[in-house]
């Protein structure tokens, strides 16, 4: 790989590039197109899959493939009329409910740690340093995620050597790269430490037990207690959380997923009085609509609000 090919490769996340990458293969190896393709291709293709993909997936695959024919100089296709009425029409015809995670509510994370607390317990008195690293690691990516409000892939893209940890008082994680981050400028991230469910202590006992001084933050135990040299894979995130919460007895496990920790921060900051600039300015949304997304309108029915969980906790302002 030249330097021009090295550069270029760092423009584009690698989320990114991986889901382009899928979305013209699918088009070309499974769906049978051509690439560069026609408009009257595109709207076949849309056409052919409106009743196995869901309208969000079909955007997807839209936006890979025009950036595929920018990328290659080619004029784009999917912005011609027919392949925006076709795709008005299968949202017509396939209406869908938006699919998102269950919230992780502050009660549960409180069980959570506590179940967490007691493992690592029962693994030190064991000496099983597997189980041992891996209820540490958990706990860590628990609290640092819920707190912070991080993504998932944020959570997974975490680097040691760019974590500023000070037992008692804060902690600030800087990212090179962020969605939204077109300048490419990098953003640092601000998390407290809190009497309770603290994050900054679960992160520095998890990098004290790992001996961890560079790389990678939250990365695979084998069963022998080794260490992943990578980041865990952002497919791997999901089965972690959810086989933590089946073990720990967490009601509806399956139901939770990278961004379960995410949403329920940023509806325990609402329900905590916050208001929504200062909550896109802390977790780091550059509109309102991506932070409508993760907050569920009030219920005044609900008998157990997340503010009397019993739970005392506050955040600083982000500014």
């Amino acid at each position: 790989m030249n330097k021009v090919d090295t550069y270029l490769r760092a423009a584009t996340r690698d989320n990114t590039r991986r889901s382009y990458q899928s979305a013209a293969r699918h088009f070309e190896i499974e769906w049978g197109g051509f690439l560069p393709a026609t408009a009257d291709a595109i709207a076949r293709y849309l056409a052919d899959h409106a009743d196995s993909l869901s309208i969000n997936t079909l955007r997807q695959r839209l936006a890979a493939l025009a950036q595929w024919h920018i990328d290659q100089g080619f004029p784009d296709p999917t912005k011609a009329p027919v392949v925006r009425k076709v795709l008005r029409g299968i949202q017509a015809l396939h209406p869908s409910q938006e699919k998102r995670a269950r919230p992780l509510q502050l009660e549960q994370l409180d069980r959570l740690e506590d179940w967490l607390n007691q493992a690592i317990i029962r693994a030190s008195s064991a000496g099983d340093r597997p189980a041992l690293l891996r209820h540490t690691r958990n706990k860590a990516l628990l609290l640092l995620g819920f707190w912070r409000g991080f993504r998932g892939d944020e959570l997974t893209r975490l680097q040691v050597q760019y974590i500023d940890a000070v037992p008692g008082e804060e902690m600030t994680c800087f990212l090179p790269q962020t969605k939204g981050d077109r300048g490419h400028k990098g953003t640092s991230f601000k998390a407290p430490a809190l009497a309770r469910l603290c994050p900054v202590t679960a992160y520095v006992e998890w990098i004290t037990l790992a001996d961890l001084a560079e790389g990678p933050v939250f990365r695979s135990v084998d069963r022998w207690g080794h260490l992943g040299h990578e980041g865990l894979h952002i497919n791997s995130l999901i089965p972690v959380l959810r086989t933590l919460f089946a073990e720990a007895d967490i009601a509806y496990s399956t139901e939770y997923s990278g961004h379960s920790l995410r949403r329920g921060f940023a509806q325990w900051a609402t329900s905590n009085g916050w208001d929504i600039k200062t909550l896109m300015e802390y977790v780091g949304w550059k509109n309102v609509q991506s932070a409508m997304r993760y907050i569920d309108a009030a219920d005044p029915f609900r008998r157990h609000r997340v503010e009397n969980s019993g739970t005392a906790l506050s955040l600083p302002d982000p500014s």
